[in-house]
Formats: structure tokens, C-alpha cells, sequence
């Protein structure tokens, strides 16, 4: 039992020493370009496609019904 603790905390040192370290200074927080993100405008085109195809910077003429309902639940066990 002893030693598959000892292996245990060997591997895991080892692999928090051998783990990739990202570089701080190309580090940048996630950022959205123009033509990632859906728009929705009446002055842009609506698509009309056929088959499976890549858009970028699509036009959201619908998006469903969105519905807001408070949630009624306890976090108690009970009801």
C-alpha cells in the first residue's frame, strides 16, 4: 500500500513539473472579431444555402421562442 502512495505522489509531481507552461506574455484574453459572430441587421443579406457550408458572419433573421421561467425549486431534499 505504501508504495503505490510513494509512486502516486511521484507521478504526480512529476507530471505538474513536465506540464506545458503557457507564456505570459502572448497570453491575451479571448477576443471577437467581426466576422465571428452572428448579427442580427436589416440591412444585411439573408443567405439562401443548399447543402452544408461554412458562413462567416451570418445574419439571425430567428432564433426561437425565448422564454424566461424563474425556477421554483428548494435546494432542500424535500419538496
Amino acid at each position: 500500500m505504501w508504495q503505490q502512495i510513494i509512486i502516486w505522489v511521484v507521478t504526480t509531481v512529476l507530471s505538474a513539473l513536465l506540464a506545458p507552461r503557457p507564456k505570459v506574455q502572448d497570453a491575451q484574453p479571448g477576443q471577437i472579431g467581426d466576422k465571428d459572430v452572428p448579427i442580427a441587421s436589416q440591412d444585411a443579406s439573408i443567405p439562401v444555402l443548399f447543402g452544408t457550408r461554412v458562413i462567416s458572419g451570418p445574419n439571425v433573421v430567428w432564433y426561437g421562442d425565448v422564454q424566461v421561467r424563474p425556477i421554483r425549486k428548494s435546494s432542500g431534499g424535500k419538496k
